[in-house]
């Protein structure tokens, strides 16, 4: 009972903030300038969404700095926190350690769309690929969307593909939008979310971006307070979520990191996770990546990753929380509809009076 009451005085004071202050999230680290992962200079984002009747899906691209990936790669490195996945090109950026294209996102039926675009698209910019020269590895990832989305439609083709990568700019939509359209996540809408840190003495930003779509509700826990079985006491209707959709989560940094320090750093998303109320289910594929803007200068001492690592599973819980806040509430494939967080707020602050 004593527990009770007191995750109940969390709950309060939760909804007492957001009436006041439309906040749920503290920070623990300072932001970057505009608190995305574009605040690493150069990173840009660009989607197209796929929004009609029971399609609702899209594409995200992550487009780094550097117009010739292919020749001047990237630092990357990888974690997979739970394998239950469908990626196409992870196996080459965790054996060399470098990132050779701007990465897609989407879902689980478009991967093979995804890749052959940007092959596609990669051999007009370099003829010689695979012509004496060698072949390009395309990073693709993806999130099963099939509650939303008709999955079997397939509605995704190459052009969403270009239509993305050309539309990354610094600034971009967050939520429902591009391939967080279709997702969910713990029970309510997910999708698309973004946060950065700034670190002065290093003078690092690292910037985060997350394809939300896990989690179960009863589990939700924002800013600390378990949430989620108040939500679903008074919205029982919402449709049962499995911790088992996936989160894709990248992250950019602009200070010279090796593939082993970015695959380190990478690995600490799972912590923000975990304070969401994730666990990894079973079914879910929750994978991380990191790249550095920097081929060149001296390395971090590993005892100065520190700070870098805090600021990774800080930011990757904001980023699902802004995720879940900038959503809109979708209707989909077969009349299935998952609420926006901001919408669900809105409602149990009314509910309190």
């Amino acid at each position: 009972m004593f527990a009770d009451d007191f995750n109940q005085q969390g709950v309060d004071a939760l909804l007492a903030r957001w009436r006041a202050q439309r906040k749920i999230f503290t920070p623990r680290f300072p932001t970057g300038a505009n608190n995305r992962i574009s605040d690493v200079v150069g990173v840009t984002v660009g989607h197209s969404t796929l929004s009609e009747g029971d399609i609702q899906t899209g594409v995200t691209a992550i487009v780094p700095p550097g117009g010739n990936l292919y020749t001047h790669p990237l630092p990357c490195g990888a974690a997979v926190l739970n394998g239950f996945a469908k990626p196409m090109g992870l196996t080459q950026v965790r054996e060399l350690g470098e990132l050779q294209t701007p990465i897609l996102l989407g879902n689980t039926f478009s991967v093979g769309t995804l890749f052959n675009a940007m092959v596609r698209q990669s051999c007009v910019d370099f003829p010689q690929i695979g012509r004496g020269s060698a072949t390009i590895n395309p990073l693709v990832l993806e999130c099963n969307d099939a509650f939303l989305n008709d999955i079997q439609a397939m509605a995704v083709d190459e052009r969403h593909v270009l239509e993305a990568l050309r539309s990354a700019r610094p600034e971009f939509a967050r939520g429902s939008v591009g391939a967080g359209r279709g997702m969910s996540c713990f029970g309510l809408k997910g999708g698309v979310g973004t946060a950065s840190r700034y670190h002065q003495s290093l003078d690092a930003h690292l910037g985060v971006l997350v394809l939300a779509n896990f989690g179960v509700l009863s589990e939700l826990t924002l800013d600390g307070v378990r949430i989620g079985s108040e939500i679903e006491s008074i919205l029982p209707d919402l449709a049962p979520q499995v911790d088992a959709g996936s989160i894709i989560i990248i992250m950019a940094c602009d200070r010279p990191l090796d593939s082993r320090q970015l695959t380190r750093i990478a690995r600490r998303a799972g912590a923000g996770l975990g304070r969401l109320g994730s666990y990894w289910g079973h079914g879910s594929g929750d994978i991380a990546v990191a790249f550095s803007t920097r081929r060149e200068g001296t390395l971090l001492q590993d005892d100065d990753l520190e700070p870098l690592l805090a600021m990774a599973a800080d930011a990757t819980e904001q980023a699902v929380l802004d995720a879940m806040l900038a959503a809109d509430t979708v209707v989909g494939f077969q009349q299935h509809a998952r609420l926006g967080l901001t919408a669900v707020l809105d409602y149990l602050v009314t509910r309190k009076g």
